[in-house]
C-alpha cells in the first residue's frame, strides 16, 4: 500500500487555527479512503497520514470515532474504517411505529427503509443509525438491516411504573417507544406501583437486552388533576421552567413602561385603541382602531413591541427561540416569554402605557389596502373587550351598548370596515373550511363538566381579518426592502394528493375545474357549490387533507389557503418567535441600523419554529385526547349518535354529536363480512355484501371501552343510515340495520328472512361475486388519524 503523499490537505489552515497540534481534516481522511478504495484500520490510516507520535494518534482516534458517530465513516468487523456511501450503506434517523416496526428515513431522501420489529429491538424512536438495504418485504417496501447505531437521541422517558413479580419496569407514555424500561431495585427510590415517573436511561437497548433506567422524578398518581399536562410537557420535551440565567437577565427590565423610552416614538395614547380577545386570555399583543379618512378608511393595528425588550442573542432571546411559541393547554399555558413580559410589560393591558410597533393602513371602499406605513409608537388601550361581548354589542345588546357607550361608534366603524374587507377576501378566493373546534370546560377540582363547540362570531372574524391585512403588509415590507426574514408559507397541493382528490371528486360527479396549477379559488368555488349537499362534510374533509401544512421559511412562495402572494406572521410576538424575527427586520429598516441574521440563520430559525409549532400541536392533542377519555370513563355502555370522521384499513373513527369526542369502531367488530379499505373513496367496503361505511356517514354507537393509558375509545356500531351506504361500481348496496350490542364487537345483521332467501338463491350469490371490484389493500401505519390543518 502506497502512502498518500502526493495530495495536500486543503483544510490544513483551518485545522491549524482550531487546534494546537492539528492532524488531517475529516475531508482529507474521506478523500484518502476514496482513493484507496477499501476500508483501512486506524493503524493503516496513521501510516498513510504519517502520524506516529502518541498525542497525534490519540487525536486521530478521537476524530475517527467522531466521524463514525456522525455517519461519515463506518467501522467493519475487522476494525476497518470505510466510507458509508462506498459500502452501499444508508444513514438516517429512525421513525418507530407503535406496533413495533419502524422506518429509517435517509439523510439523502433516497426512500425510507422498512425496519422489522427484530431490527427495532436495538433502536428507539428518534435514534440515528446506519443500515444496509436487504431486499423487499411482502408489501414491496425496501427493507433494511441495521449495521450500527450512530446517535442515541432518547435519554429520558415518561411513563407508568409497574411492579410485576418482583421486577420493576416503566411503560412509556409515548407509544412510539415500544420498549419497557427495566428499573433495578436500587434505582427505584420510593416509587409506588402505578405512579407516573420520569426515568433516565443508563443503558440503551440492544438486540438481546431491554433498556435499563433509573427513576429521576416521581410525578404522582395516574389520575391526579393536571397530570396529563405534566406528562405531555415531558414526553414532548417542552421547556417549562426558567433558568437562573433567565431570571437574572429579566432583572434588568423595568416594572413599568418608562416615559423616557417614548422618545422618537409616535404618541397615539389619545386614540381609542382597544384589545378584543377571548375571555380567558391573559397576554394581549394586538389592539385596533379605525376612522374614516375622506373616501378611505384608516386602520391602525398596534402590536406589542416585544423586540424592544428582548435583545438578540441574550439568554432570554435564546430561550424564546428554544421554545418557539407559547403552548396553550386546556386551563394552562406554557409561555414563550416570562410573565413579567407576556402578562406585564408587553401585554397591552387597559389604561396602561405600552410601547408598540404599528401598521397603519389606508383602505379603499372596495376593501383593498391602498398604502401602509410601519412606525414605533406609544399607546394606551382604552378597553379590554372579549369576543362574545363585542358580537352582542354589534347585534344591539342594550346593556353592553350603555356600558361601552363611548366606544360604540368606533366598534361600529371597525365592523363596517370588516364587512368591506371580507368581500375582498371572498373575491380573491380564500378557502373557508367549516371546521369544528371543541372547548373543554372544567368545574371544581379540575373535573370536566362538559365539552362544547367553539363558536366563531363576527368579532372573531373581524380581528382575524385585520390581523391578516397587517401580516400581508409586513410581508410586502420585507420583500420591498430585501430583508431575510420568515414568511408564513403554504405551498400548493402536491401532485399525488391532487390526483387522489381529483379521482375522489370524479366518482361523485364533481370537478375542481383546474387547468394547470390549482389555486385557492378552485377549492373555494367547489366548496361553495356543495355546501348544501348531505355529503358536504365528506367532501370538505377530503379537500382539507389534500392540502400541505403551513411552515415558516425565508423563501416566499405565498399562502395557498388564504390566496395571498405574500404573507408573514407579524401580529403575535408575545407568543410566536417568527413574529419577533419579523418585528426586528421591520425595526431595522425603520432605524436603518443594527445587525441582522444571515440567510442560513433565518432558515434554521424557520425550521426550528416549524418544528416547535408541530410539537406544541402534538402535545396539546395528547392532553385533549386524555381529557376526553377521562370524560368518557363513566359513560361506558351509553349510546350516542355520531358521524364517521375517518376511515382506515383497521376501522372507522366516529365523532359523537354535541360532545365532540372521537372513538374507533374496529374492523373486527364489523361481522358477517370481510371489509377492505378503499383509500380513494374513503370507505370500508364488504367483500361479499358490498356494505360500505364511508366518511361522513351518520351512525349510532355504544361506548364499549375507554383506554386512558393509550388515549383511545372503542365504540360498537349499533346502526347506521342506510342512505349513506356507497356501493362499489357495478355492485348493490345492502341496507344496514341494527346489530348486536355484545361488548367488544358489533355486527351488521340481516334479518332471518333475508338470510334464508340469500342462502336459497345460489345464482344471486354468484352474481354478487362477479360484480366485485378490486379494493385497495394498503393499510396505514398507525391507528391514529392524521389531520393537517393549514394555518
Amino acid at each position: 500500500m502506497k502512502k498518500n503523499k502526493t495530495k495536500t490537505d486543503k483544510f490544513a489552515q483551518r485545522e491549524l487555527q482550531n487546534y494546537d497540534r492539528p492532524i488531517a481534516s475529516r475531508e482529507f481522511i474521506m478523500e484518502l479512503l476514496a482513493d484507496v478504495g477499501e476500508p483501512l484500520t486506524m493503524k493503516q490510516l496513521a501510516k498513510n497520514l504519517d502520524i506516529s507520535q502518541e498525542p497525534d494518534l490519540t487525536a486521530l482516534s478521537r476524530r475517527l470515532r467522531a466521524m463514525e458517530r456522525d455517519g461519515q465513516l463506518i467501522r467493519n468487523r475487522r476494525n476497518g474504517y470505510g466510507l458509508v456511501d462506498k459500502m452501499e450503506l444508508v444513514r438516517g434517523y429512525v421513525i418507530a411505529h407503535p406496533d413495533g416496526f419502524g422506518f429509517l428515513v435517509p439523510d439523502d431522501a433516497s426512500g425510507d427503509l422498512f425496519l422489522s420489529a427484530r431490527q427495532m429491538r436495538q433502536l428507539i424512536h428518534g435514534d440515528r443509525a446506519v443500515a444496509r438495504a436487504s431486499g423487499s418485504d411482502k408489501k414491496g417496501r425496501r427493507e433494511g438491516r441495521v449495521i450500527e447505531v450512530l446517535e442515541r437521541n432518547t435519554t429520558r422517558i415518561v411513563g407508568r411504573f409497574v411492579q410485576d413479580t418482583g421486577v420493576g419496569f416503566v411503560t412509556p407514555d409515548n407509544k412510539r417507544i415500544t420498549h419497557d424500561i427495566v428499573v433495578p431495585k436500587e434505582h427505584q427510590g420510593n416509587v409506588e406501583d402505578g405512579q407516573i415517573v420520569v426515568v433516565d436511561l443508563i443503558e440503551q437497548p440492544d438486540v438481546r437486552r431491554q433498556p435499563i433506567g433509573k427513576i429521576s422524578e416521581i410525578l404522582g398518581e395516574h389520575m391526579a388533576p393536571g397530570m396529563e399536562i405534566d406528562v405531555a410537557m415531558r414526553v414532548h420535551e417542552l421547556p417549562c421552567t426558567w433558568s437562573e440565567e433567565i431570571k437574572k437577565d429579566i432583572q434588568r427590565l423595568p416594572n413599568v413602561v418608562q416615559v423616557s423610552k417614548h422618545d422618537q416614538r409616535k404618541d397615539i395614547r389619545d386614540l381609542p385603541l382597544v384589545t378584543i380577545d377571548g375571555k380567558d386570555a391573559r397576554d394581549f399583543d394586538d389592539a385596533v382602531y379605525c376612522v374614516r379618512d375622506g373616501i378611505y378608511w384608516r386602520l391602525i393595528v398596534a402590536i406589542a413591541d416585544v423586540a424592544h425588550y428582548v435583545i438578540p442573542n441574550s439568554p432570554l432571546d435564546k430561550e424564546a427561540q428554544e421554545r418557539g411559541n407559547s403552548v396553550y393547554f386546556p386551563g394552562r399555558v406554557i409561555p414563550m416569554l416570562p410573565e413579567v413580559l407576556s402578562n406585564g410589560l408587553c401585554s397591552i393591558n387597559p389604561d396602561e402605557d405600552r410601547l408598540c410597533l404599528c401598521c397603519e393602513m389606508l383602505i379603499t371602499r372596495s376593501g383593498n389596502v391602498k398604502s401602509y406605513e410601519f412606525y414605533n409608537a406609544v399607546m394606551r388601550s382604552h378597553a379590554r373587550l372579549i369576543y362574545d361581548d363585542v358580537a352582542a354589542l354589534l347585534e344591539g345588546d342594550k346593556e353592553l351598548n350603555k356600558r361601552y357607550e363611548s366606544l360604540v361608534p368606533h366598534l361600529s366603524d371597525l365592523h363596517t370596515l370588516y364587512k368591506l374587507m371580507v368581500v375582498q377576501r371572498r373575491r380573491r378566493g380564500a378557502i373557508e373550511f367549516e371546521t369544528v373546534e371543541s372547548v373543554i370546560e372544567f368545574g371544581e377540582h379540575k373535573k370536566i363538566e362538559k365539552i362544547v363547540q367553539a363558536v366563531r362570531n363576527d368579532a372573531h372574524k373581524m380581528i382575524e381579518e385585520f390581523m391578516i391585512a397587517a401580516n400581508v403588509c409586513a410581508a410586502k415590507f420585507l420583500t420591498k426592502h430585501e430583508m431575510y426574514a420568515l414568511y408564513r408559507i403554504h405551498d400548493v397541493p402536491s401532485s399525488d394528493k391532487l390526483a387522489d382528490l381529483v379521482h375522489f371528486l370524479k366518482d361523485l360527479g364533481l370537478s375542481l375545474n383546474v387547468k394547470g396549477t390549482p389555486q385557492a379559488k378552485h377549492y373555494s368555488a367547489l366548496l361553495d357549490s356543495v355546501r348544501n349537499r348531505p355529503d358536504f362534510r365528506l367532501i370538505q374533509t377530503v379537500m382539507l387533507r389534500s392540502l400541505n401544512q403551513a411552515i415558516y421559511c425565508p423563501i416566499n412562495v405565498g399562502h395557498f389557503g388564504l390566496a395571498l402572494d405574500m404573507y408573514a406572521h407579524f401580529t403575535s410576538p408575545i407568543r410566536r418567535y417568527p413574529d419577533l424575527v419579523v418585528h426586528r427586520a421591520i425595526k431595522r429598516v425603520i432605524k436603518q441600523k443594527g445587525t441582522w441574521y444571515s440567510e442560513e440563520e433565518v432558515n434554521l430559525i424557520g425550521e426550528r419554529c416549524s418544528m416547535t409549532e408541530r410539537r406544541a400541536d402534538d402535545a396539546t392533542r395528547d392532553v385533549v385526547d386524555w381529557l376526553k377519555c377521562e370524560y368518557m370513563l363513566d359513560k361506558i355502555g351509553a349510546t350516542y349518535p355520531g358521524i364517521i370522521s375517518g376511515v382506515t384499513g383497521f376501522g372507522v373513527f366516529v365523532e359523537l354529536h354535541d360532545i365532540y369526542v372521537e372513538g374507533l369502531v374496529h374492523v373486527t367488530s364489523l361481522q358477517n363480512d370481510y371489509y377492505h379499505f378503499d383509500p380513494v373513496k374513503h370507505c370500508l367496503v364488504g367483500k361479499r355484501t358490498n356494505t360500505a361505511y364511508c366518511l361522513g356517514d351518520a351512525v349510532m354507537i355504544k361506548v364499549a371501552r375507554v383506554d386512558l393509558d393509550n388515549k383511545k375509545i372503542d365504540f360498537e356500531l349499533i346502526s347506521s343510515d342506510s342512505k349513506a351506504s356507497k356501493p362499489r361500481k357495478g355492485g348493490k348496496t345492502k341496507k344496514r340495520t341494527s346489530s348486536s350490542t355484545k361488548k367488544g364487537s358489533s355486527s351488521v345483521k340481516k334479518n332471518s328472512k333475508s338470510n334464508k332467501k340469500a342462502s336459497s338463491k345460489k345464482k344471486d350469490s354468484t352474481k354478487v361475486k362477479k360484480q366485485k371490484s378490486k379494493i385497495g389493500k394498503k393499510k396505514p401505519h398507525s391507528q391514529k388519524k392524521t389531520k393537517k390543518k393549514a394555518k
